[in-house]
């Protein structure tokens, strides 16, 4: 006679208590992990990236009508200082001021946003900036800047100009300057055109644009990318913008999906050049990061940037 194999049932709550136990287990085990890189990926966006990480990037324009005397001629940019903004980045301001004066350039363009805004008086935040700057101008580095929508939204406008044009940094409010050839050479000037900020309705690109012949070789600065959609036709060779920080905060390998490239409802250019279909025919654009931050003091995969322009006739 054959007797069925009895059960063990009452192992069987043992076994499903156990699997539940390692799940349970698991779970925290995972939490732990993420929590772990979430504070790693933090302190490295707020006291890493921004503080220690230099992007110098460094492009070619080819500049129709450009004088042979301005072959292979540099000029460097860097945006956004956002002074002010607290736990603010001014020792990597220093730095890149320091860099810049080592590689001697031919000229230097800030497209603005020089204050975030200020706890203290405008006039000290417009002193913390000059002195930053100061050592361009000691150098004898031609040095063209714009105001941006915080310097506007400050209410620092005018204190800056003021500051800026006495230590011989040159503002174009909606407007251009011929700068003579390298070494006071016979060649034709190059056109500095420094448009304002459109994001507080401060852009003029046709009267930036009226002073400079046609044909004149150009270097076209803005504060915001979207004036890029602006400019007319051949205007614009090349260009340069700011204000966007690449996003501060983008996602690796795919840079263009950045914080504010996804919550932007417009067509933006956040970070480099503008896509061929962005703007009108004969300009091109390139973002620059910048240097400061807005809303929090992170940078991830958007580091801070000094761009060098190599100029070459077209």
């Amino acid at each position: 006679m054959t007797h069925p194999v009895a059960r063990d049932d009452a192992s069987e709550p043992g076994r499903r208590g156990h699997r539940r136990s390692r799940g349970r287990s698991f779970l925290k085990g995972l939490v732990a992990v993420v929590v772990a890189l979430g504070l790693l990926v933090t302190v490295y966006g707020v006291a890493v990236e921004p503080r220690f990480v230099l992007d110098e990037e460094r492009i070619q324009a080819r500049i129709p009508g450009l004088g042979p005397d301005w072959d292979g001629a540099e000029v460097m940019v860097f945006s956004d200082l956002q002074v002010g903004m607290w736990w603010d980045n001014t020792g990597m301001i220093e730095r890149v001021v320091e860099r810049t004066v080592a590689a001697e350039p031919d000229a230097v363009l800030l497209p603005g946003d020089f204050l975030y805004q200020s706890e203290t008086s405008i006039e000290e935040k417009v002193e913390d900036v000059t002195r930053l700057l100061e050592p361009l101008t000691e150098a004898d580095i031609p040095v063209y800047a714009i105001m941006g929508n915080h310097d506007y939204a400050v209410g620092a406008v005018d204190e800056l100009t003021t500051a800026f044009e006495e230590r011989g940094i040159e503002v174009l409010a909606n407007e251009a300057t011929s700068v003579p050839a390298p070494g006071a050479g016979p060649g034709p000037g190059l056109f500095m055109v420094g448009v304002g900020p459109s994001s507080v309705g401060e852009a003029a690109p046709s009267a930036a644009l009226d002073d400079v012949p046609d044909a004149a070789p150009r270097l076209v600065m803005m504060h915001n990318p979207t004036t890029f959609t602006e400019l007319p036709a051949g205007a614009a060779p090349m260009s340069v913008a700011g204000h966007t920080h690449c996003g501060q905060i983008a996602l690796p390998l795919l840079s263009r999906w950045s914080y504010l490239g996804l919550t932007e409802e417009e067509e933006l250019v956040a970070d480099g050049f503008a896509p061929e279909s962005y703007g009108a025919e004969g300009n091109d654009m390139f973002v620059t990061c910048g240097i400061g931050f807005s809303l929090l003091p992170v940078r991830i995969n958007a580091p801070p940037q000094l761009l060098t322009i190599e100029l070459q006739p077209a």
